[in-house]
């Protein structure tokens, strides 16, 4: 339930604020209100947490806010318990992701609380398709790749995460761009016969009217992507109250790390290397295009 997640980052965005407003730490505000440091930190990024009432108005008198700053926490506040009562109804409470905690590295669950609030993607990748947007059999190749000892049970696992993760793309209100160097379409994880399925699924995919896929091709030479390498800007939908969400950029590592930042210059400046790749990438049509072409290829 996307509303939930961002009403949270709401909510623990606007308690950072006026705990670094007051001046304390926090330890100090856990101190207060007798939970660990964890739990601040994890409140204010949005997680779930076992945060009472009484407890926030401890909070709040220890920041000893004014009453507007007051009656704007507890609004976001009632709005954070609401939306949280009807997610449990529907049973999506927790996040779909928890069912595979055993299949994912231990940053990359914040990058799907964040995926689930989104409603816009821009994702550059140079070696492999996004996520969003691979097949299972795709999919599957990645796994073994990642762990060549892999049962057949956690390999479907990962496909099953996988399929969940997609549902974003069905979702009203939401769009993907997706800038991929030629190299994604070159490489064959699982050989030509999966590939070829996967480029017939992005060339389909890509008819839609909230995906965006465009190549960067060899021939363009250097580019901001070779030294930014991959990475995904997230943005998210204007709430009614309380602060503005910030987009965050999320930059892979090596070895399945993750970093994330929400930071204006930071934020920024690959947004301007965004506007670049899209400069020099082929058009819509024209990836369509070589896509369909590379996938016939891969068939014969």
């Amino acid at each position: 339930m996307a509303g939930t997640t961002v009403s949270r980052r709401a909510f623990g965005k606007y308690l950072l604020d006026l705990r670094e407003q007051a001046g304390k730490s926090p330890l100090a505000a856990a101190l207060r209100v007798e939970v660990s440091r964890m739990t601040i930190r994890r409140l204010e990024d949005g997680e779930l947490t076992k945060l009472t009432t009484p407890q926030l108005e401890s909070l709040l008198d220890f920041y000893a806010v004014d009453a507007a700053s007051r009656k704007e926490a507890l609004e976001l506040w009632s709005e954070v318990r609401e939306q949280a009562k009807v997610a449990k109804l529907q049973g999506n409470s927790k996040g779909y992701w928890r069912e595979y905690a055993d299949q994912y590295a231990s940053h990359f669950p914040h990058l799907l609380r964040l995926e689930t609030s989104a409603n816009e993607i821009t994702t550059h990748q140079l070696v492999l398709v996004p996520g969003l947007l691979q097949t299972a059999d795709y999919r599957r190749a990645i796994a073994r790749i990642d762990d060549p000892a892999m049962s057949l049970v956690n390999q479907e696992r990962r496909v099953e995460l996988t399929t969940r993760r997609q549902a974003k793309l069905d979702e009203d209100g939401f769009s993907m761009q997706a800038l991929i160097s030629e190299a994604v379409l070159r490489h064959q994880p699982g050989g030509p016969v999966v590939m070829s399925a996967q480029l017939q699924w992005l060339a389909e995919v890509s008819e839609r009217d909230n995906i965006s896929i465009r190549v960067i091709p060899f021939e363009v030479g250097s580019h901001r992507g070779l030294t930014l390498l991959s990475f995904t800007l997230l943005a998210f939908p204007r709430r009614q109250r309380g602060p503005v969400e910030p987009p965050v950029v999320y930059l892979e590592r090596a070895l399945g790390g993750g970093d994330y930042n929400d930071r204006d210059d930071v934020v920024q400046r690959y947004r301007a290397a965004i506007s670049d790749l899209q400069s020099v990438a082929l058009s819509e049509g024209d990836t369509r295009n070589m896509v369909a072409r590379l996938a016939k290829e891969y068939a014969a």
